[in-house]
């Protein structure tokens, strides 16, 4: 068996998540993420500068349990804000500054969009078509494919009014639906330079280590190469999540049993469009913790 660990993005969580690990230490030591993630109100846990260090902060737990059962990744990749949690898991940061670094760029991105109208939307069955619907439509405004999730499923974000363009035109050439989806900014696309801009100077500050296990990037679609770990995630909340890319590459390095880490199955979903050979498992509590690693372990 070769495995992959994938970390949830933002757009997963719940209320109550986390909650079965509780006491943890790092609970405590993050009262109001702990209040949060267990009581909501999922609006305020909803809001980009609460749900990232959340998500991570819960994902830093799951990890660190696996761990404790000799559960380690071959290799390791995460959807957009889960990228940081999968960079915990490969040893490149330490708790404390993950979670510190998820508030930070939360705060950032919300900052960095809070004066934009704005839309995303995912887009159901179209390929390249998208795409060139995305450049004629630029010129009403800022707007993109900002996640290659899986076969038929493609995101597109930007300014509200460009967005709604590519929804209209993307029906009328026979896209299979349109979904509008729940979240606060146009993320990944050139409307994130002041965020990436912020976290360029903040990771002058940070230290990182090296990888103890390979980490797929988002904008790559495989390992890092000639790049810088802040230079990929500097660029990373304003490029597109090469998401499909990501999970074919974990594949063709023989990867086949991959755990999902966070609330939810989305990734799972994507992941089965992907190739359906693949063995899935999902934690996202103590329960789904326990069984898996029952699984995993053949007892």
């Amino acid at each position: 068996m070769k495995l992959g660990i994938i970390y949830a993005g933002q757009g997963s969580q719940v209320v109550g998540m986390g909650k079965s690990f509780y006491p943890r230490e790092i609970f405590d030591q993050n009262e109001d993420l702990k209040e949060l993630c267990f009581n909501g109100p999922l609006e305020k846990l909803s809001y980009t500068p609460y749900t990232q260090p959340c998500m991570v902060m819960v994902a830093t737990i799951i990890t660190d349990l696996l761990k404790e059962q000799g559960i380690v990744p071959d290799y390791t990749a995460g959807l957009s804000l889960g990228e940081y949690s999968a960079l915990y898991c490969a040893g490149v940061v330490e708790r404390k500054q993950v979670i510190d670094l998820a508030r930070f760029r939360g705060k950032v991105m919300q900052e960095a969009v809070s004066e934009i109208e704005s839309e995303m939307i995912a887009v159901l069955g179209m390929k390249e078509e998208l795409y060139k619907i995305c450049v004629i439509t630029s010129s009403i405004g800022v707007v993109s494919i900002s996640n290659y999730n899986c076969p038929g499923q493609l995101v597109v974000a930007g300014e509200k009014k460009a967005v709604e363009k590519v929804k209209e035109l993307a029906l009328e050439n026979k896209a299979r639906r349109v979904i509008a989806l729940n979240t606060s900014g146009p993320f990944h696309t050139s409307l994130l330079k002041e965020a990436s801009l912020a976290l360029k100077e903040r990771f002058k500050k940070e230290t990182f280590h090296e990888m103890k296990i390979p980490v797929i990037f988002n904008t790559l679609g495989h390992e890092i190469e000639y790049q810088s770990i802040p230079e990929i995630l500097e660029k990373q909340v304003m490029s597109p999540v090469y998401f499909e890319k990501s999970i074919r590459y974990m594949i063709d390095q023989g990867v086949d049993t991959i755990i999902e880490v966070g609330p939810g199955k989305v990734l799972s979903g994507f992941v089965r469009k992907i190739d359906r050979s693949i063995q899935l498992y999902q934690i996202e509590d103590m329960e789904s913790l326990k069984k898996t690693v029952k699984a995993l372990k053949g007892e």
